[in-house]
């Protein structure tokens, strides 16, 4: 039976999203792995499911690892995730997850793989062991075995893994930040791009809260310069607004300029102050593309159409029977 077409170093889900979400903060389409972290209710599930809504609707397969067992299924439909068609996988332990996601990455028919949230992959031996029993370095050494394999095989296949994780505060800490991430070092290593959002403002509606505004920073970068940062409106029940990240991403490039409260393309006032912009460019659904098409142009320097560059990545992979490995396990 022949292999479903895999977006092979083409779908460009995370650079796509990012882009989207004000600058393009990353360039190249390929990068294994992906970390995004920060504290809680922040964004990273939401960007982790709009990247998997961009891989369905460009025709890739995606997988979500569900290690935290809370996936809203009404909330990624709004988002624009195919549910039918979505990969999902809510496994026991981590070592079941880990070895989910080495299968399907070695299989070149995925395209997408998300695990939410390397805190929440449980090892073994901490599953059977009794409560506040010692597992020192458990998760640690559990990530660096199969960091090893993955980085490998998912570069080989065009596989973008992105690992979704949570912060934590380290004991004793007087000097610089005590924040770090869960599953020890490995992960910050492996990964290509580790980016680091953060909730900044509520958007509000009158008294009522609507979303919020966060914003992401590239901390780490192999494909493209590093340190640059993205902001984005959050909108709670429907995910990233599209036309405020449209809106910024204009303004960053001069494709859209803002007067004093008044927001003006090419010498035409569209309207004043952000919130009835934005309103503008919802019931303007043809200028709100014009605006895009015209920002991917001025930040890509090429063709704008986002459906011609996915279509240039698409490549067929053929199962040519890749060979069986032993299981993910922790290190003693």
């Amino acid at each position: 039976m022949p292999v479903p077409p895999s977006l092979q170093h083409g779908h460009g889900c995370l650079p796509q999203l990012l882009y989207r979400i004000g600058k393009p903060i990353i360039t190249h389409a390929v990068v294994v792995p992906v970390q995004i972290f920060g504290p809680e209710s922040s964004g990273k599930t939401t960007l982790a499911l709009h990247a998997i809504a961009e891989v369905q609707k460009r025709g890739g397969i995606a997988c979500l690892v569900d290690a935290e067992h809370a996936f809203d299924h009404v909330y990624g439909k709004a988002i624009g995730i195919d549910i039918d068609e979505l990969y999902l996988c809510q496994p026991e332990s981590g070592e079941m997850a880990l070895n989910t996601v080495d299968t399907l990455a070695r299989s070149g028919v995925v395209s997408l793989v998300c695990i939410d949230s390397v805190a929440a992959l449980t090892p073994k031996s901490e599953i059977e062991g009794e409560i506040g029993q010692s597992q020192v370095g458990a998760q640690a050494r559990l990530m660096s075995t199969a960091l090893r394999r993955l980085s490998t095989s998912a570069a080989q296949m065009g596989c973008t893994i992105i690992f979704l994780n949570q912060i934590r505060n380290k004991i004793g800490v007087l000097y610089g930040s005590p924040e770090t991430t869960s599953g020890g070092q490995a992960l910050k290593f492996y990964s290509s791009v580790r980016v680091d959002v953060r909730k900044r403002a509520e958007l509000k509606q009158g008294d009522e809260k609507t979303g919020i505004h966060i914003n992401a920073k590239v901390v780490k970068n192999k494909c493209a310069a590093p340190y640059r940062m993205a902001e984005l409106d959050i909108m709670f029940g429907t995910g990233i607004s599209v036309a405020g990240s449209i809106l910024d991403a204009a303004e960053s490039c001069g494709v859209v300029e803002r007067r004093a409260s008044y927001y003006y393309k090419d010498g035409v006032k569209l309207a004043q102050g952000r919130e009835k912009t934005l309103q503008w460019l919802h019931e303007n659904p043809q200028e709100m593309e014009e605006i895009e098409r015209a920002t991917r142009a001025d930040v890509h320097g090429g063709p704008s159409d986002s459906n011609s560059q996915a279509e240039a990545g698409v490549e067929v992979v053929e199962d040519e029977g890749a060979e069986e490995d032993e299981p993910i396990a922790a290190s003693a």
